[in-house]
C-alpha cells in the first residue's frame, strides 16, 4: 500500500507542477480518485493527507478538496499562529474589511454552482436551528462559498482561517433569543442580492449581517463605526 500511496502523491504532485491542476481546481472525490489510480480508497486518503502536509491541497467542509499554492498555504499557517497569541481581534477587523467586498464581487462572478451551494447552506441552517454544530457549519460554508466565487485562492485561504477561528464565537448566537434565525435571514438577503447580480446591494447586505453578528456578541471585536450603515 505504501508504494501505491507514493505513486499517487507523485502523480498528483506532477500534475500540479505541470499546471494540469491549477490553484483553485477541485479534486475528484475519494472514490473517483481510487478508480482513476486503480488503488484503494485508503491509499488515496493517505496520499491526499501527504499532499495536505506539503501545502498542495486544502479541504473545505461540505465542498471538497482543492489545489492550493505555497502562498495561500503560508498565509493560512501564519494566521493560525496569530490566533494562538491573541490575534482574534485583528482577524475580526480583517474579516469586516474583506467580506463586504467579497459579497460585491460574488454578485458579479458567482456561478450557478456557487448559488446552488449557498442556497443549500441556507436550507441546512433553517433545518438545523436545534443543532448548533450543523447550523454553524452551514453558516460558515455559506461564507466560504462566497469567497470561493471570487476565484482567488489567497482570499479563500484567509477567509477559511478567519471563520474557523470564529466558529466557537458563532455558537454564542444560540444564546441570544432569535439570533440564529436573524443570521439566517441576513444570509438570505445576501443571496438575494447575489442572484440579482447587484454588487451594491450585496455589499450592504453583508455589512448589515456583520452589524448583527457584532451586536449579538458572536465574534466581531471591532470599533462599531467601521460597519455602521451609510448616512443618508
Amino acid at each position: 500500500m505504501s508504494r501505491v500511496y507514493q505513486q499517487i502523491v507523485e502523480q498528483i504532485d506532477e500534475s500540479i507542477l505541470k499546471g494540469n491542476l491549477k490553484p483553485g481546481d477541485q479534486l475528484p472525490s475519494e472514490r473517483e480518485l481510487a478508480q482513476q489510480f486503480g488503488a484503494s480508497r485508503t491509499a488515496v486518503r493517505e496520499a491526499v493527507k501527504a499532499l495536505h502536509e506539503r501545502g498542495r491541497l486544502e479541504t473545505y467542509a461540505g465542498r471538497g478538496t482543492f489545489v492550493t499554492d505555497a502562498t495561500s498555504h503560508g498565509i493560512r499557517e501564519a494566521l493560525n499562529r496569530m490566533t494562538g497569541v491573541g490575534g482574534t481581534e485583528h482577524l475580526s477587523l480583517l474579516l469586516v474589511m474583506l467580506e463586504p467586498e467579497i459579497a460585491a464581487v460574488a454578485a458579479m462572478q458567482s456561478t450557478d454552482q456557487h448559488i446552488a451551494a449557498m442556497r443549500e447552506a441556507l436550507n441546512v441552517m433553517e433545518e438545523s436551528f436545534d443543532d448548533p454544530e450543523a447550523c454553524i457549519d452551514a453558516d460558515l460554508d455559506f461564507h466560504l462559498t462566497l469567497a470561493e466565487a471570487v476565484g482567488n485562492p489567497v482570499i479563500l485561504a484567509i477567509i477559511d482561517s478567519i471563520v474557523d477561528v470564529l466558529r466557537e464565537k458563532r455558537m454564542l448566537l444560540f444564546q441570544v433569543r432569535g439570533g440564529v434565525e436573524r443570521a439566517r435571514l441576513h444570509h438570505s438577503k445576501i443571496l438575494d442580492a447575489i442572484e440579482e447580480r447587484d454588487p451594491t446591494k450585496a455589499r450592504e447586505a453583508m455589512r448589515a449581517h456583520l452589524r448583527q453578528v457584532r451586536d449579538e456578541g458572536a465574534g466581531l471585536e471591532i470599533p462599531p463605526e467601521l460597519i455602521e450603515p451609510p448616512h443618508s
